[in-house]
C-alpha cells in the first residue's frame, strides 16, 4: 500500500554503535547475542529484535533500531570492555 519498499534484514555481521559519553558512533562486529527481552528463545537462536543485548568488539550494547522493519542495526552502547 501506498508503493512504498520494506528493506528487511535477514542476517547481519556489523551493527552501528553510539557512545554516549563521546557521541561518537562507530561500525563494529556483534560476536553475539547475549539477552533478548521479546523472547528467552531469542538469545539462544541469536535473533536480534530491538531490545535485544548483544555484545560486540566495543562493549555490550542495546538494540535501538527494529532489524526486520529498517534493514539495518543501530545500538546504544551500555558497558566498554577494557
Amino acid at each position: 500500500m501506498g508503493g512504498n519498499r520494506k528493506i528487511r534484514l535477514l542476517r547481519a555481521q556489523l551493527a552501528n554503535v553510539l557512545d554516549p559519553t563521546t557521541n561518537t558512533a562507530k561500525k563494529v562486529e556483534i560476536r553475539d547475542v547475549l539477552e533478548n527481552q521479546a523472547n528467552t528463545d531469542f538469545a539462544r537462536r541469536k535473533i536480534i529484535t530491538r531490545g535485544a543485548l548483544i555484545d560486540t568488539e566495543m562493549g555490550q550494547a542495546r538494540v535501538t533500531s527494529r532489524p526486520g522493519q529498517h534493514g539495518l542495526i543501530n545500538a546504544v552502547l551500555l558497558a566498554k570492555e577494557a
